[in-house]
C-alpha cells in the first residue's frame, strides 16, 4: 500500500467523529440522515441476493440517469437481481421509487474494511459507478475480489481534474484498476486519461435516453390546468442563494411579470420552507404544490415542494431555467428540458454540463444568461415572441434526439466485460 493511501485511510479513521457530527447536523433539516447509519459504516450486511448487478448512484440525478442502463441490463439479463446504492436520503428514496423490486441501501463510506466486507457479502456480478464516484478503497477492493467495475456516464471538469491532480498518487492507481470507463465526451475521456484511467470508451450520457413516463405527462396536464392560461417560467433545481436573486429580479421587473407565474422547485427538500419564506418576505402571494389545488389568480409564485415530479413541472411550463448555474455550482440537468421539448435558460456556471450547454446553444434549444436580471428579461422577451419560442422548442427536440444511444453502447461494453 502506498503512503498516500495509508494517509487517506488514517484520515478516514480520524474524521469519523466529524462525519457523525455532520450527519447529525444535516438531520436537523432532513431527519432521514439519522436513519441507516449502520449501512454507512459498513454494517447491516444482509444481502437479499448475491451476484446482483450493482449500480452506485450518489444522489437523485445519478439515480435517475441510471434508468435507461438498468432497462437495458434487464432486457439482456431479465432474471438477474439488482442492487442500488446511494449516499443521500433523497437518492435512496428515488431508487426505492424507481426500482421497487431492487435491493436499495447506502454504500459504506470508503473505509478499507467496510467496502471489502460489503463486496464480500454481496458478491456482485459487476459494479457500475455513475458519473464521478471515485472511491479509491472501493475500487481497489473490487479489483482484489475480481468484481468488474465500470465508471459510467463518466465526466470530469477542468476544475475537478486540477483538484484530483493534487492527490494523483492516491487516485491514479485506483483509476488504472477500473475495468472500463464510459466517458460522456471526448474531452471528459481525455481528462480521465490524464487522471490515470486506461480503458476509456466515449459512450455519451444515458440522460438523453430517459423516456418520460405517461404518468408524468398526465401530471403536467394537471399542473397546467391548475396554473390557468398565464405563461409559466419554471426555475428548476435551484440552489441556496439563487432563489433570492431570482425573486429580487422578479420583483424589480414589476408589472412586466404580473401575468406570468413563477414556479420555484428547489433542489433540496429541506429548503422548501426557507424558499417559501423568501417569497413571503418580498410580498409575493405563494402557493405550494403540496396544497394539491388549483392556483388562485393572484398567486405570483408556486413552490414545487415535491420529489420525483420534475417532468410534470417541465411539461407544464413555457420556459425552464436550470438552477445551480447562477451561482458557482456547475449547473444541474440541462438535458431534461430538451426531452420535454421545453426551451432552456441557464446561467454562467455550467462546468458540470459544459458540453451539453454548448450543444444546447448550438441546436437552438438553450440560451445562457449572465445573471438573474438577464434571466427575467430573456424569459419575457421569449414569451413575447411565440415564433422564437417555437423555434427553440424544435431545437430542443433536435438536441435531445441527436445524443441518444449511450445506454446501448454501455451495455455492449458491459457484455464485453462479462
Amino acid at each position: 500500500m502506498s503512503w498516500q493511501r495509508a494517509l487517506y485511510n488514517a484520515l478516514w479513521r480520524a474524521l469519523t467523529p466529524l462525519i457523525r457530527r455532520y450527519l447529525n447536523k444535516r438531520a436537523r433539516k432532513a431527519p432521514a440522515y439519522l436513519q441507516h447509519w449502520d449501512e454507512r459504516f459498513g454494517q447491516a450486511l444482509r444481502p437479499k441476493a448475491q451476484g446482483a448487478f450493482w449500480i452506485h448512484a450518489v444522489s437523485v440525478g445519478e439515480t435517475r440517469a441510471a434508468q435507461p442502463l438498468v432497462a437495458a441490463i434487464r432486457r439482456e439479463w431479465p432474471d438477474a437481481p439488482l442492487l442500488l446504492t446511494q449516499m443521500t436520503p433523497t437518492g435512496r428514496a428515488t431508487a426505492e421509487q424507481l426500482y421497487p423490486d431492487a435491493e436499495v441501501r447506502y454504500l459504506p463510506y470508503d473505509y478499507p474494511q467496510a467496502v471489502a466486507d460489503f463486496l464480500r457479502a454481496y458478491q456482485p456480478r459487476c459494479g457500475i459507478l455513475m458519473e464521478t464516484e471515485l472511491w479509491p478503497n472501493l475500487i481497489h477492493a473490487a479489483s482484489d475480489q475480481g468484481v468488474p467495475l465500470m465508471l459510467a456516464n463518466a465526466r470530469l471538469s477542468d476544475k475537478s481534474l486540477k483538484g484530483y491532480r493534487r492527490i494523483s498518487g492516491l487516485i491514479g492507481p485506483a483509476m488504472a484498476k477500473l475495468s472500463a470507463v464510459c466517458a460522456q465526451t471526448t474531452e471528459d475521456g481525455e481528462r480521465l486519461r490524464q487522471l490515470g484511467a486506461e480503458k476509456i470508451y466515449v459512450a455519451g450520457s444515458t440522460k438523453y435516453d430517459i423516456g418520460i413516463p405517461p404518468a408524468q405527462w398526465q401530471l403536467a396536464k394537471q399542473f397546467r390546468g391548475w396554473a390557468g392560461e398565464r405563461p409559466v417560467l419554471l426555475c428548476a433545481s435551484t440552489r441556496e442563494g439563487e432563489e433570492a436573486l431570482i425573486l429580487d429580479a422578479w420583483r424589480a421587473a414589476g408589472e412586466a411579470v404580473k401575468e406570468v407565474l413563477l414556479v420555484l422547485v428547489p433542489r433540496h427538500p429541506e429548503r422548501w420552507d426557507a424558499v417559501a419564506a423568501l417569497a413571503g418576505e418580498r410580498g409575493f402571494s405563494l402557493r405550494r404544490r403540496s396544497d394539491n389545488a388549483a392556483l388562485p389568480p393572484e398567486t405570483r409564485v408556486w413552490l414545487g415542494d415535491s420529489m420525483g415530479e420534475m417532468f410534470g413541472y417541465l411539461g407544464a411550463c413555457d420556459i425552464a431555467f436550470i438552477g445551480g448555474s447562477l451561482l458557482p455550482f456547475g449547473c444541474h440537468n440541462l438535458i431534461e428540458p430538451a426531452q420535454a421539448g421545453v426551451p432552456a435558460l441557464f446561467g454562467p456556471s455550467v462546468f458540470n454540463f459544459q458540453q451539453a450547454a454548448a450543444d444546447s446553444q448550438a441546436s437552438g434549444a438553450g440560451r445562457q444568461v449572465g445573471d438573474a436580471g438577464q434571466l427575467v428579461s430573456e424569459a419575457l422577451a421569449l414569451l413575447a415572441e411565440p415564433a422564437e419560442l417555437e423555434a427553440m422548442k424544435q431545437g430542443a427536440a433536435r438536441f435531445s434526439q441527436a445524443h441518444r444511444g449511450a445506454s446501448e453502447r454501455m451495455l455492449a461494453e458491459l457484455k464485453r466485460l462479462l
